[in-house]
């Protein structure tokens, strides 16, 4: 679970967003992390939410409380976000449509996982891609997710998350299948599955086809043929 209490500065705190940023970090997150309400901490760091001394303050309470943070970054600006999130050692840094190369180092040296986010992109009628050869230059895990809000990306397909991946960014299709699995699972702090492996938790779903690109040639399609989450079949044929 995540909390995304920094995401927007609610209507009765309009004009007040420090105070706003007082009550997460006073009242929100002790609480969180005193009933384990949340594994994780995500804000916003952008011109139209929380600037990076707000985001600040926010992840170094979280670091106080031993809850791992998570951040939207230099989705519309390049406001340092990516690296304010490798600061704090986040988990994951999502958007980065406007991410330097300083920010891209700085997530390659603190480990976090770029979360690269098309449907988003394509609603919002973005023009400005991810620095996918900058990730690539510097070895950044990249990420795919579908972002699903009713704000910005009403989207719930991970299938048409793949072709977009590929056809919006230019990701290879063995780059996004890698997305939404073993950097999808390191994104979260999920160490035990991603991959298929001895030891590891059998979360899959099976699909009737011969290469990856097929997964992401296809709109929105082919359906599993089988889904089995922790070594059971809960859909389809055994």
């Amino acid at each position: 679970m995540n909390f995304l209490g920094a995401h927007a500065v609610p209507m009765e705190f309009e004009g007040r967003t420090d105070a706003y940023i007082d009550l997460v970090c006073e009242e929100m997150l002790p609480a969180i992390a005193k009933d384990a309400l949340a594994d994780s901490v995500d804000a916003f760091c952008e011109t139209i939410a929380f600037d990076a001394g707000q985001v600040g303050r926010v992840f170094g309470k979280a670091r106080e409380l031993n809850l791992p943070v998570r951040l939207h970054a230099d989705q519309l600006s390049d406001g340092g976000g990516a690296a304010l999130a490798a600061q704090f050692d986040a988990l994951s840094a999502d958007h980065l449509e406007y991410t330097s190369e300083a920010g891209v180092q700085a997530m390659a040296r603190s480990g976090t996982v770029a979360v690269l986010l098309p449907g988003a992109f394509y609603y919002l009628n973005e023009t400005q891609q991810p620095p996918l050869a900058l990730l690539r230059k510097h070895a950044v895990p990249i990420a795919l997710a579908t972002d699903c809000n009713p704000g910005s990306s009403p989207l719930d397909s991970l299938l048409l998350v793949l072709n977009m991946g590929c056809v919006l960014f230019g990701l290879t299709p063995r780059e996004a299948l890698a997305g939404v699995t073993y950097h999808a699972a390191r994104a979260l702090g999920l160490t035990d599955r991603g991959i298929l492996a001895p030891g590891k938790r059998a979360d899959f779903a099976l699909f009737d086809v011969t290469s990856p690109a097929e997964l992401c040639y296809a709109i929105g399609t082919p359906p599993p043929i089988s889904v089995i989450r922790s070594g059971m079949l809960i859909r389809g044929e055994s």
